[in-house]
């Protein structure tokens, strides 16, 4: 049984394909068109979907949209007329396109697709905890799902059982978590839908200072883990802005300009917000854990992509064992929504699968070396031919060296992360690293910080974490790092066997590497550190600032020839870079581009 799943017109648009309840295909749209988050219909990965299985759009069986478009339209009119008249320039911008599109949705999908079999409409929290649960580990376990929003749902909870999904309790729009920190995000002068993962590297850098202004007059957060915003404060249900004058008069002045100095307000503001979430998110777990009693959890929606709320919540033991979904945010819905066609259309049975089923997020378009060499030879790049035990050494040898290296091998990732086949590494061990890869090669922000991927057979050696994170999705100490003292509130001032990929306040994000799901990424880990002592490597996505992750080799080229990256090694390829061919940015400029200090 074929089953195509999409997701689209809000944001992160994708397609995925299962084949008898297996995933065969999964990637976004932006990948394609090379437009970051992008939201249009996903024809291009719809199309690689299809064509990667070797099907027509007459070879499926069901189409499954992510969410009830009907119901959304409910919420939107409802708001609308409930804020009259306020939000009428929002009301008459977003009218036309819904007029003109939303309300055609079955039609559109039927024409786009030349399909006029079965579609399916899950709930937008339905196909969140689907993708949450289905392809977990987990026999049963307790589902949360936390975004933005969906039709009207924000929040919800409840369980899953074998292929039996039941959603218990819900929140509804505008009382939002994901909003709530999208507010503050937008207040800090960072981009909604985008800048959330700034605000929460930028956490460590301020202090608890507004925590309990926000709990006294923003949020009113339940034992329970319910809560209520207070809407005097928010605009954006009427406006085309997060906040307005009143919450700008609470925190004493406003909201900070885009590309503007980070001041101390503006790092307090965001620590503050990251507490109150952890908090928020722990409490509603804890009220789920004792209601359902289950010992596992699954998470999925975009808030459940904070891995500093994910990392507490795994540390305060509540549950025996955690799962989040890699593509948790609205990509992910494409996913969650073909699987509820899987198990609630055609009632198949579900048997879980270690370590997950989504085979490490490994599933999107990949190239051979023919195609590789192509791109490479019409560049007129030198390189080296390597077998896979060879490459993997030279590699070694290059990081061991302090050249930074994109890493193109295999299936393009799924989700927002890159986990180790669209890749730049680099050798955590030297903290100048940090600051050379932000600023000369990703040309981002200095406060950000970047994970580090280890084999996971060490995870416990260097980092205070048991468990599995093949997904990036939790942070945890790292051993033997020291940052007390006030001197330390700087990322070079901080002192860890791995600076490069530890915060100011010690943490980092992990991705444990398993041999078994991606056996190539684990060589060269035990390669450096066998070189090293060290079996951990840098790991951020291959692009820059403000585009999506390299899929193609020409993209990866053109990235590699566009930064200060030393060394680009693309399937059983080592490419140099040489002076004829380098135009990497250089600081002034990417000053001018990004607004970088």
């Amino acid at each position: 049984m074929n089953i195509l799943g999409i997701s689209c017109w809000y944001h992160d648009a994708a397609a995925c394909l299962l084949q008898d309840g297996r995933i065969a295909a999964a990637a976004q749209e932006e990948r394609f068109t090379r437009v970051k988050h992008d939201a249009s219909f996903p024809r291009h990965a719809i199309n690689w979907c299809l064509e990667h299985a070797g099907l027509t759009t007459g070879d499926l069986d069901v189409v499954a949209f992510y969410d009830k478009p009907f119901l959304k339209f409910e919420r939107l009119l409802e708001t609308y007329l409930t804020c009259a008249p306020r939000g009428l320039a929002s009301f008459i911008r977003a009218m036309p396109i819904w007029l003109k599109r939303s309300l055609w949705i079955p039609d559109i999908l039927r024409k786009e697709l030349d399909y006029e079999g079965p579609l399916i409409f899950p709930e937008h929290h339905e196909s969140h905890a689907a993708s949450a649960f289905y392809p977990s580990p987990f026999e049963h376990a307790a589902i949360i799902t936390l975004d933005g929003v969906g039709e009207w749902t924000t929040t919800s909870w409840g369980t899953g059982r074998g292929a039996e999904l039941d959603l218990l309790s819900e929140i509804h729009f505008p009382h939002s978590l994901g909003l709530f920190y999208s507010a503050v995000t937008y207040f800090c002068g960072f981009r909604v839908n985008s800048g959330e993962y700034k605000l929460m590297g930028l956490a460590p850098y301020g202090e608890p200072q507004y925590v309990q202004q926000m709990l006294d007059e923003l949020i009113d957060l339940k034992s329970d883990g319910s809560f209520r915003l207070n809407m005097r404060y928010f605009s954006y249900p009427w406006r085309l802005t997060m906040t307005h004058g009143p919450f700008a008069q609470l925190f004493g002045g406003p909201p900070r300009k885009p590309e503007g100095a980070l001041t101390r307000r503006t790092m307090n503001l965001a620590r503050s917000a990251q507490m109150v979430i952890e908090e928020a998110v722990f409490r509603l777990a804890r009220h789920v854990q004792r209601t359902t009693t289950e010992k596992h959890l699954c998470l999925a929606g975009g808030v459940a992509l904070n891995c500093v709320a994910n990392g507490t919540l795994h540390r305060s033991g509540l549950f025996e064992d955690i799962w989040i979904q890699p593509a948790a945010g609205d990509a992910g819905g494409a996913l969650g929504a073909a699987l509820m066609a899987w198990h609630g259309y055609a009632k198949a049975v579900r048997t879980p699968t270690a370590p997950d089923a989504m085979r490490g997020a490994l599933l999107g378009v990949e190239f051979g070396a023919e195609q590789i060499r192509t791109v490479l030879e019409t560049h007129g790049l030198d390189y080296e031919e390597s077998e896979p035990a060879a490459l993997v050494r030279q590699t070694a040898e290059l990081l061991v060296q302090q050249r930074v290296v994109g890493w193109f091998q295999g299936r393009m990732e799924y989700g927002p992360r890159a986990l180790g086949n669209r890749s730049i590494l680099a050798d955590p061990r030297s903290g100048e690293m940090q600051f050379r890869v932000n600023l000369k090669i990703k040309y981002r922000e200095s406060f950000r910080p970047f994970a580090p991927a280890v084999r996971i057979e060490d995870v416990s050696t260097w980092f205070d974490h048991a468990a599995a994170s093949p997904y990036m999705l939790m942070t945890a100490p790292v051993l033997d790092a020291i940052t007390e003292g006030e001197h330390r509130r700087r990322l070079k001032d901080i002192e860890s066997p791995i600076p490069a990929v530890t915060h100011v306040d010690g943490s980092a994000r992990i991705q444990t590497v398993d041999a078994a799901v991606n056996p190539l990424f684990h060589q060269l880990l035990t390669a450096f550190k066998a070189r090293t002592g060290c079996p951990v490597l840098v790991n951020t996505s291959f692009n820059v600032r403000g585009e999506p992750i390299v899929c193609t080799p020409q993209d990866a080229v053109t990235c590699f020839l566009r930064t200060h990256m030393d060394v680009l090694v693309i399937g059983p390829f080592v490419v140099w870079k040489t002076a004829a061919h380098a135009k990497p940015l250089e600081p002034q400029e990417a000053q001018r581009l990004y607004g970088l200090d």
